[in-house]
């Protein structure tokens, strides 16, 4: 079990290119140990949730990658650009040629379909 003792102790969202870990924390007192979830700028290390007494960094599982809020995730635009790039063309050879006059039908209805907006 994760423990986030970011929010509990400051009330503030974290920041969003905050890079945060996932640690292996053990409670120097007593027989204590857990994963705990830590932001990247912490100096201070958590107190123990059984006796609050001081804890050490025992390991660290996983980092999270650092990521802007104007950048793209590298691995999800690679993701996105295959899908894009298989897209439309494999998606109509897939489809029956009655399945292909349905929705072509429906999309017409729809755009006939619509009132056209009055001007006042």
């Amino acid at each position: 079990m994760a423990i986030n003792w970011d929010k509990p102790a400051d009330r503030r969202p974290p920041q969003p290119d905050a890079v945060r870990e996932v640690v292996v924390r053990r409670c120097k007192v007593c027989e204590w140990e857990g994963e705990v979830i830590e932001t990247g700028g912490d100096t201070k290390n958590p107190d123990c949730p059984w006796c609050h007494g001081p804890t050490e960094r025992k390991a660290t599982l996983a980092t999270s990658a650092r990521v802007g809020a104007g950048e793209k995730n590298p691995h999800a635009a690679a993701l996105g650009r295959l899908g894009g790039i298989k897209g439309g063309r494999a998606r109509a050879e897939a489809l029956t040629p009655t399945q292909r006059r349905r929705i072509a039908s429906r999309a017409a209805r729809a755009r006939w379909g619509k009132e056209k907006k009055k001007k006042d």
